[in-house]
């Protein structure tokens, strides 16, 4: 369902001159109407669209004429006027069209009158002289020629003239082009008409060619002739002009062949021209002179790549390809065209070339076709798949197809399909499907990753060739591959796409060659089979982009595979109702039918009454735990086919359930999917709503009868109504004190929408009004929103009530508004900086008061009895201006403090907020319709003026070198000394002692104040305005920071807005904008001056954002002097950057400070569309500086550059652009590294890692090795050449200091920077032959690179040589590493060489066992061989080998082979030998006997940890079935293993120890969740392990151990773990359940708690359950002696338990750590069935209700993981309710809000089952009161108030205390009214109602104590007071409930 808006077409009339209308006068009669007459008509008409109509009734009177009425002079005269009023309409008038089309039907005789009067109107305007006026013909000119009878005779009446004209046209244009250099407006206007005079001039030569042929070539002295030359040579010259803009030298580039082809004899030769031209092979001799003379700058040799490139686009689009016209030149053309292309696809980078020259590619593929349809045979072998052009384009494409441009990707797809196309025309006749150039194709698609985005588009295109069937026969799995990838929304997409083509050609191929209907299973099977898996099991991300992409497109397809889909989903989804992380079958049911019903495929009333799916079930959806399933929940109800389908009641139903739970999301995403969905379903209600009206007023008496058992429309429209408002009442409801922001943002953005919605047009019925449902209450509600921290919660506000604003000030009296303007003003100057927001919001709201100047303003300022007695000035004009005006006397007065004492400022009147408001009245003012000029400009002055002051006060602390630490509060002697120092080199403008001593201000400031008050102008109010309260404050360096570059920020952005007031046609001169020429100068002097001098960061980013405004105000304006400043402020600051003098204040630490800010915002103002001088210059000047060619110049500007570069590169809005200077960057970059200056080297590193980012893309995820951010070598080093043979020689350099004999060490400091580079390129398939950059020549070197001294870059080298190395060359490449390694006997050993080879050996052999080869036979045999050749080199891996490093790295090969060949079991004898081998490895080595080393020995660890890994890889092997049970005698060898797991865990090395313990766990876990078939060889390494591990518990040291330890236990079969305690640990199972709870008590560290409770737990359930099953089974009396000893043993004492269940309350505390909360959760959940919702009350009362009120703490919590775990409680409940009372459908999988209400639902029906009504109550009521004392939070309250600047109240962002309070009294009430329930104790209810009155009357008295507007001023305090408000007032509403049930009762007994 799409929202359109409905587009209102403008027409302008036109209007006839008095002499016209004189000459129409003189023939009209009075009576009747003729031709005179009815055009008089219509010219007095004043809407263009009659006049429309009544020119059409033109020809039709003409027709009636008789034939003799063509000499009548009124025909003629109309003519004239028609012909004159033909003219002068605009070329987009639809005035001109109507006009011109009906003249076509102008009978025969009157044409010849009409084509004179049409000659003699253009006669005239051909006599146009204004350059500026060209354009008017010009456009004329075209529409005449455009398909137009009438104008075309005249122009071939007039064709010398027009040649004329157009010649003169394009050489007045190009001079004033000229003479107006630097003015970009007006060029880039005269460019537009220069292309327009262009394309003029080619029409008229393709549209009239009669006029130019014959007879007028042959004397060259002829008119026409001498014309076309010069059109020819100025073409020539536009297309050679650089300056120009890029679409007129195209253009001209299409003009000189057309105007060539027309001029040149014979045209057979033409083609050969062309060729010689682009291939620079012109010979002078055979060309014609003219050409030569008007064309000569295009026949030399060298011509620049742009001329080729447009030469070449105007032969493909010029020349006729089609059927063979021009022979075997044609041919040979065509094949120039293409080589000329392809090498200019190497020079040109620049993104708008690039651009082109994919479409000029695109374009001669398309001509090819042509060509080939009639070719010769040479050229289908010369085009054939296999040619070498075809070659070269194939390279071209894969280069190309990953291109950050849009247009390149899209461009290089259509190349593809067309080459494609072209090998079938060479080839017709063969088969196509078997053809080895496609299958070839295919086979190298394939084998590429799929995360390479061109793959999709080209298999796509392929399967249109060969079809889905023969790519399928290659690999099945290829449609599950795709969906795999669908987790990656840049690869969604292309992934749908593809599998769009292939399921649809699939089903065509099965439709026309299977005629039974089996084949829909079969397509099933492949097709939607593995989306429905996907759907229910996927993970978040993956299954909503398949449902966004690929789901609509397969129903598109084939719509009945819907009932398919939802028979499957159907019979799981009761039972598979999905969690937070998966959809389930619920969650996929809902998808789909979403997508049905949303895309026409199903209504809902169908789906509904088939039983599809139930109420209960939708129900489900809407609060299902998982965000994505509510969402399609909700989705089903609201999106519809049609947007005027009926609302029916079911639905509004469901729509209220939602409402009341999911409002409190914390996801934005979520919160804005719920405000669409529903804003479509409003809009469906609203026209629906418009239907029924319509419906209603048409209906007869007898319809009504008919109709009358259907629903009603006035019913339905009622049954709206009562919706619309039962929406609205549960928005402003949640809207209650302490709610969270997702929920107030969720209520005001739906509410927002209604109020747009359901807004009511003049004269229309509306269904809703929501000013309807306006009280005072609500307005005080949403005006109370302004005091909400969040600022996106005020701009909903704002704007609702802004919606409202009528009723608003309506339902408030002028007493509450003075409040809050009151209020308004007050926030204005608080040190929070978040209530200066709030201040402004309110203000803004007030402005639109008509009384505010009566009821506020009046106070304040002196009438201007003028301004308020006219009534044409708006309100908000009025009422802004006096606001603006008392802001500003405040600030004034505030700065003139300032200047005495800025601490004082900063304590008492910070002028930042102040400030704010004035910018933000100023942003909502209408500007170009102000009545008040003069007024205003006087403002404007006067703000100009204040900030200047503002900014003069602060900017000596922001600008001092250390403005972060300013008033060190120590007044210790030590650091007094320094403290002066900062004083004094911060103190110009303070004069106040404050500065030289550090004072605390208390005391202080009253006495300050005092004096102060007295000498105080009248007009200042600020101490009436602040209030006592303010005066005992400290203020701190942060305070005084603040409080500085805060003003700073303001004045910036305050100058920002002044800014944008200038008018865009402003002169110098005195004019109407409301700020001068003059102004705007000096504020641009004023942002320079902050920019390059400021030095903290928030200081200059801010005045950035305000530069930022000034820059793009001036690329917009029109005055000449205001367009230059941007380049003359650039290169002034290039000039200082340049000179490196000696007094520039340019700051050379800090990254530059401000100085690429300023330089950033110059250059992204220009114009995208322009020719970006200003970028080209300034990269020229900053590349020469920061790579300098000779070593003596200076390093400061050279930092700086490379500091400016920097922040150019990160510029997103410099987009493609900057690329072409991507490769000098990182030229810069590394030679820089090398530079002997810190400076510059760190400056350099900063440049590299932007390049990095620039080139690779914005890292994703945290794996640094992942192919995302990646690219094939070919791809990198053709989009920048000049890399390859930089970095290659680099290399070279780089590897020769390396290679020296010497020992001593050399390390070469760009090393690590190259390997960075070639470490992140990697190999495809897909590099060709073709290619000039191979990749082979950096092996030698990257080999050599692993020699490096240094670790980091010897690892570097192993990954940088994977993509250097194709796949099929890694076997040999790995054995010549291998081949390379010395043996043990060899004299010299370099262990550095000998680590980096084995490095590069596994990384290789990584890449080649992770790559899709595995199953071909060359991988067999070289992994044997490789397997041969690493056999020789074992003793690197054994004790021969001295070095721990090396042993490590090679037995970290070993370890990667075994795993591989374990994992794949292929055996056979060699393997058996290779095992041996391993076998010996493991017990040569230390860990068999003992370890010799300490820890501190390098390498060692490292070495232990390899080791082990191969013990465990190969312990897994040797314990599978396939070597145990092996007869050899070798398999008997090695099926006994030299070390057990037991041996690992006994190592005094912890590294050792844990490696081990993952294993375990790991086994642990597989066997358990059965990965593992029983009786495999992993569970005989399990058995015997549980004493191990019990005394390992015991005494284990190591943390991680230890934790891993207890996880195993946890994981363990507890009846297997207790036999065990005795023996091992001499415990029994009590005291082995104290331990682990002491662990918990005790323990440091939270994962040891977390881990030690869930086993506790564990164990304690076991034990209480197992005391439970005994005990009843006992016969009275006649226990045996062992039951009871059993008994005895197992029963846990009262501490214990009290114990555990205070560590569970303890662990759900607020502030614990997530951790904690989820084990706490966990725990609670195993508990469930067992304690808490047992028949049985097993612990009693108050600890069961002590775990409950955990469950309810939890489903609280901020953290949403948390809540979802709690949430599982609710689960395990409802399941266990649903399975023994056999409900049909209980909610289980549901949300936090859900749960926090069944939670209270179960409790109470827990209660009746276990009796305990009258107690559970009471705890139940002090939950309800809560257990805060109201004094203490008070009290802390006001003190907290003020001691953090930024402190944004409570902490739980997500939690609602009203919420829960409301659910609990909810479901009390109705247990009391359900049980009728008595309380007999009256003590306990009288106590509990003394509590609650007397905190009543306390929360009374504090609220009467609070401030007026205390929402604003006293905002937490407020709220907290108004929640306990109402907790108190419900809790007291039972308590009377309680009391008058019982005094009733207590009457009847007395009775």
């Amino acid at each position: 369902m799409v929202l359109k808006k409905k587009k209102e077409i403008q027409v302008d009339a036109f209007l006839l001159d008095q002499q016209q209308l004189e000459k129409l006068q003189m023939f009209s009669k009075a009576g009747e109407q003729n031709l005179a007459s009815l055009l008089l008509h219509c010219a007095e008409l004043s809407d263009g669209i009659q006049q429309i109509q009544c020119i059409k009734q033109i020809i039709p009177l003409v027709k009636k004429m008789d034939q003799n009425s063509a000499c009548d002079p009124m025909v003629k005269a109309c003519l004239d006027v028609l012909g004159e009023t033909y003219f002068s309409l605009g070329a987009k008038n639809p005035l001109k069209k109507v006009l011109a089309s009906s003249l076509k039907g102008l009978p025969e005789q009157f044409m010849t009158l009409a084509v004179q009067s049409f000659v003699c109107c253009l006669r005239e305007e051909l006599k146009t002289t204004d350059v500026y006026l060209y354009r008017k013909v010009l456009d004329n000119l075209t529409s005449c020629m455009e398909d137009f009878s009438l104008g075309r005779a005249t122009i071939k009446n007039l064709f010398e003239e027009v040649l004329q004209f157009l010649q003169k046209s394009l050489l007045d244009i190009q001079e004033e082009n000229r003479q107006n250099h630097g003015n970009r407006i007006v060029q880039t206007q005269l460019m537009h008409d220069l292309l327009i005079a262009i394309k003029v001039s080619m029409m008229l030569v393709q549209k009239l060619q009669e006029n130019i042929q014959g007879s007028l070539w042959k004397h060259h002295e002829s008119f026409v002739w001498q014309s076309m030359c010069s059109l020819l040579k100025s073409s020539t010259n536009f297309l050679t002009d650089a300056t120009l803009l890029q679409t007129v030298q195209t253009t001209s580039g299409l003009a000189v062949i057309l105007f060539t082809k027309a001029m040149y004899e014979p045209v057979e030769e033409l083609p050969a021209l062309v060729s010689d031209l682009l291939l620079g092979s012109m010979k002078q001799a055979g060309v014609p002179a003219w050409f030569v003379s008007n064309c000569g700058a295009l026949c030399t040799e060298e011509l620049p790549d742009s001329v080729l490139l447009f030469l070449c686009h105007g032969a493909l689009a010029m020349l006729e390809w089609k059927n063979g016209s021009m022979g075997e030149n044609g041919e040979k053309l065509l094949l120039d065209i293409a080589s000329v292309l392809l090498s200019l696809s190497s020079e040109l980078k620049e993104s708008s070339m690039a651009t082109s020259l994919s479409r000029i590619l695109a374009i001669w593929t398309n001509s090819a076709l042509a060509a080939l349809v009639s070719g010769s045979p040479d050229l289908k072998i010369k085009l054939n798949g296999n040619s070498d052009i075809i070659g070269k384009l194939l390279e071209y494409i894969y280069t190309h197809w990953e291109h950050p441009l849009d247009a390149v990707r899209h461009q290089t797809k259509l190349i593809f399909k067309n080459l494609l196309q072209i090998h079938r025309t060479t080839v017709t006749g063969s088969n196509e499907k078997s053809d080895p150039f496609f299958a070839r194709l295919i086979k190298r698609l394939l084998s590429l990753e799929w995360h390479v985005k061109g793959k999709y588009a080209s298999l796509g295109c392929l399967v249109e060739c060969v079809g889905t069937e023969n790519i399928l026969q290659l690999d099945r799995t290829i449609p599950v591959q795709i969906l795999d990838v669908m987790n990656d929304q840049s690869l969604a997409p292309y992934a749908s796409d593809l599998l769009e083509t292939m399921f649809t050609n699939h089903k065509a191929h099965f439709t026309l060659s299977i005629q039974e209907s089996t084949w829909i299973d079969r397509w099933h099977d492949i097709w939607v089979s593995p989306l429905l898996v996907i759907l229910c099991e996927g993970n978040h991300d993956q299954t909503t982009y398949i449902i966004d992409y690929y789901l609509p497109k397969l129903l598109k397809c084939s719509p009945d595979s819907l009932s398919y889909m939802i028979k499957i989903l159907q019979a799981s989804a009761d039972a598979n109702l999905g969690s937070h992380s998966t959809r389930g079958a619920l969650g996929a049911l809902m998808a789909c039918l979403r997508t049905a019903r949303a895309h026409g495929h199903l209504e809902l009333s169908t789906i509904m009454s088939n039983g599809l799916v139930s109420t209960e079930c939708i129900k489900q959806g809407l609060v299902h735990q998982h965000n994505q399933v509510c969402i399609d929940a909700l989705g089903l109800l609201c999106e519809t086919h049609r947007s005027t389908e009926i609302v029916s009641m079911e639905e509004m139903e469901l729509i209220q359930f939602f409402l009341m739970y999911n409002l409190n999301s914390q996801s934005p995403s979520v919160r804005q999917q719920i405000g669409a969905l529903l804003r479509k379903l409003f809009c469906r209600l609203q026209e629906s709503s418009q239907v029924l009206y319509k419906l209603e007023q048409n209906k007869t008496k007898q319809e009504l009868l008919e109709n009358s058992t259907k629903r009603h429309p006035l019913g339905i429209l009622q049954q709206y109504k009562d919706f619309m408002s039962s929406v609205c009442d549960r928005l402003f409801e949640v809207l209650f004190p302490g709610s969270s922001h997702p929920t107030r943002f969720s209520a005001l953005s739906i509410l927002g929408s209604i109020a747009e919605i359901f807004s009511a047009p003049k004269g229309q019925a509306q269904v809703f009004q929501l000013d309807q449902e306006i009280d005072s209450a609500r307005v005080r509600t949403l005006i109370q929103c302004f005091a909400s921290t969040f600022e996106e919660i005020k701009v909903l506000a704002f704007g609702l009530l802004m919606k409202l604003r009528d009723v608003a000030f309506n339902l408030q009296d002028s007493e509450n508004l003075d409040l809050l303007f009151q209020a308004a003003v007050d926030l204005s100057t608080s040190t929070k900086p978040y209530d200066c927001v709030t201040a402004s919001y309110l203000l803004n709201f007030l402005v639109h008061h008509k009384g505010l100047q009566h009821i506020s303003l009046g106070k304040w300022l002196e009438h201007n009895p003028q301004i308020d007695e006219n009534i044409s000035i708006s309100t908000v004009e009025k009422n802004t201006l006096a606001v603006i005006k008392l802001l500003l006397v405040n600030v004034e007065e505030e700065i003139f403090q300032a200047k005495k004492s800025l601490l004082q400022a900063a304590a008492s009147f910070p002028m930042y907020g102040r400030v704010h408001c004035i910018t933000g009245a100023l942003q909502q003012l209408p500007f170009n319709n102000l009545t008040l000029i003069a007024e205003w400009k006087e403002m404007v002055a006067r703000l100009i003026l204040m900030s200047y002051k503002l900014s003069a006060v602060v900017s000596p602390v922001v600008q001092s070198s250390s403005p972060e630490g300013l008033i060190p509060m120590d007044s210790d002697s030590e650091s007094s000394g320094r403290l002066q120092m900062i004083l004094h080199e911060i103190q110009p403008q303070d004069t106040n002692d404050y500065f030289m001593q550090a004072k605390i201000l208390k005391e202080h400031c009253k006495v300050e104040s005092e004096k102060l008050a007295d000498h105080r102008s009248m007009e200042n109010i600020c101490t009436e305005m602040r209030g006592k309260e303010r005066q005992t404050c400290d203020v701190t360096a942060q305070m005084v920071l603040v409080c500085c570059w805060r003003s700073m920020k303001e004045v910036s952005l305050l100058l920002g807005t002044l800014c944008k007031l200038l008018p865009s046609q402003a002169t110098s001169e005195h004019s109407d904008g409301l700020i001068t020429v003059e102004q705007v100068k000096n504020i641009g002097d004023y942002f320079k001056h902050h920019l390059l001098q400021s030095r903290h960061r928030g200081a200059f980013e801010l005045a950035y954002a305000g530069f930022v405004q000034l820059t793009e105000m001036l690329s917009r304006c029109n005055s000449e002097s205001l367009c230059k400043m941007p380049e003359q402020w650039l290169s002034c600051v290039l000039k200082e950057i340049k000179s490196c003098d000696p007094s520039s204040t340019l700051c050379a630490t800090r990254r530059s400070a401000g100085i690429p800010f300023y330089i950033q915002a110059l250059l992204a103002s220009e114009p995208k569309k322009s020719k970006t001088d200003l970028l080209k210059m300034t990269m020229k000047e900053l590349i020469s500086l920061a790579a300098p060619l000779n070593e003596s110049s200076s390093v400061i500007p050279q930092v700086h550059a490379l500091n400016i570069l920097r922040a150019l590169f990160r510029d997103t809005r410099l987009g493609e652009n900057i690329m072409p200077y991507v490769a000098d960057g990182i030229q810069a970059a590394i030679l820089g590294f090398m530079s002997p200056v810190w400076a510059v080297r760190n400056s350099s590193t900063l440049l590299f890692s932007a390049l990095i980012t620039r080139i690779f893309g914005v890292k994703r995820g945290k794996d640094e090795n992942s192919k995302k951010n990646r690219m094939t070598g070919r791809e990198f080093f053709s989009r920048f050449p000049s890399l390859y043979p930089f970095l290659l020689k680099q290399l070279e350099v780089v590897t020769n200091t390396l290679n020296s004999e010497a020992e001593e060490l050399k390390i070469h400091p760009s090393l690590f920077l190259l390997l960075l580079i070639l470490g992140r390129l990697y190999p495809s398939p897909m590099d060709g032959t073709y290619s000039a950059l191979s990749m082979a020549p950096f092996v030698p070197f990257i080999i050599r690179c692993g020699h490096s001294p240094v670790y980091r870059s010897r690892e570097m080298s192993g990954r940088a040589l994977v993509p250097f190395v194709m796949v099929n060359e890694v076997p040999q490449t790995v054995l010549s590493l291998l081949e390379g390694l010395p043996d043990s006997t060899s004299p010299c050993i370099r262990q550095n060489n000998i680590h980096g080879t084995l490095l590069q050996v596994f990384h290789l052999l990584q890449s080649y066992l992770e790559s899709k080869q595995l199953v071909s036979s060359d991988f067999q045999q070289g992994l044997g061989d490789i397997i041969t050749c690493i056999g020789t080199k074992l003793w690197l891996a054994k004790r021969t080998n001295p070095c721990l490093v090396t042993r490590a790295a090679c037995l970290d090969v070993l370890v990667m082979l075994s795993t591989h060949l374990g994992k794949f079991q292929k055996q056979g004898m060699q393997l058996f030998g290779f095992w041996e081998e391993m076998n010996r490895v493991i017990s040569d080595s230390e860990l068999v006997s003992s370890i010799p080393y300490s820890s501190a020995v390098p390498g060692l660890i490292q070495y232990l940890q390899s080791i082990t890994k191969l013990v465990i890889s190969v312990l897994l092997v040797t314990a599978g079935p396939d070597i145990q049970d092996s007869s050899s005698p070798v398999a008997k060898k090695i099926a006994k293993p030299s070390l057990s797991i037991v041996h690992l865990l006994h190592c005094e090395f912890h590294e050792v120890r844990l490696l081990a313990l993952e294993a375990i766990l790991l086994w642990l876990k597989q066997r358990n969740s059965k990965q593992i078939a029983e009786g495999g060889g992993v569970l005989c390494l399990l058995i015997d392990l549980e004493g191990t591990l019990l005394t390992m518990a015991l005494k284990e040291k190591n943390l991680q151990c230890f934790c891993k330890v207890l996880e195993i236990l946890y994981n363990m079969d507890l009846r297997n773990v207790l036999p065990k305690t005795e023996c091992s640990v001499n415990m029994n199972p009590n005291e082995l359940l104290t331990w682990s709870l002491n662990i918990v008590d005790t323990s440091n560290s939270t994962e040891v708690q977390s881990i030690a409770l869930k086993f506790a737990s564990k164990l304690l359930i076991h034990l209480l359950q197992n005391h439970q099953q005994l005990w009843p089974g006992c016969p009275n009396g006649g226990q045996s002696l062992q039951v009871l000893e059993a008994l005895f043993e197992l029963r846990i004492s009262e501490e214990v338990l009290k114990k555990w269940v205070q560590l569970i309350v303890y662990f759900c505390g607020d502030e614990q750590q997530t951790e904690m909360l989820l084990a706490a959760a966990e725990v609670l959940k195993s508990v469930t069935s067992f304690l808490l919702i047992n028949e049985k009350l097993i612990l009693g009362l108050s600890d069961t209700l002590a775990m409950w009120k955990c469950v309810v703490l939890l489903l609280q919590n901020e953290d949403l993981v948390v809540r979802d775990a709690a949430a599982e409680v609710i689960q395990v409940a409802q399941s266990e309710k649903k399975s023994s009372e056999g409900t049909e459908f209980a909610l289980r999988i549901v949300n936090a809000p859900m749960a926090l209400d069944l939670a209270f639902g179960i409790l109470c029906e827990q209660l009746q089952r276990w009796g305990e009504i009258r107690a559970g109550v009471l705890i139940l009521l002090e939950w309800l009161l809560g257990d805060s004392n109201l004094k203490e939070d008070s009290e802390t309250s006001a003190t907290e108030e003020d001691d953090y600047l930024f402190d944004k109240g409570e902490a739980n962002f997500w939690a609602e205390e009203l919420t829960h309070v409301r659910q609990l009294s909810k479901h009390l009430l109705l247990l009391i009214s359900m049980t009728h329930l008595t309380l007999p104790d009256q003590r306990e209810l009288n106590r509990l109602s003394r509590i609650a009155l007397g905190q009543a009357q306390f929360v009374g008295h504090l609220l009467r104590e609070l401030p007026p507007t205390p929402e604003f001023s006293k905002t937490t305090e407020f709220t907290r007071l108004a929640i306990q408000n109402e907790r108190i007032s419900v809790c007291l509403k039972i308590l009377n409930l309680l009391k008058s049930d019982d005094t009733c009762k207590n009457e009847n007994l007395d009775k």
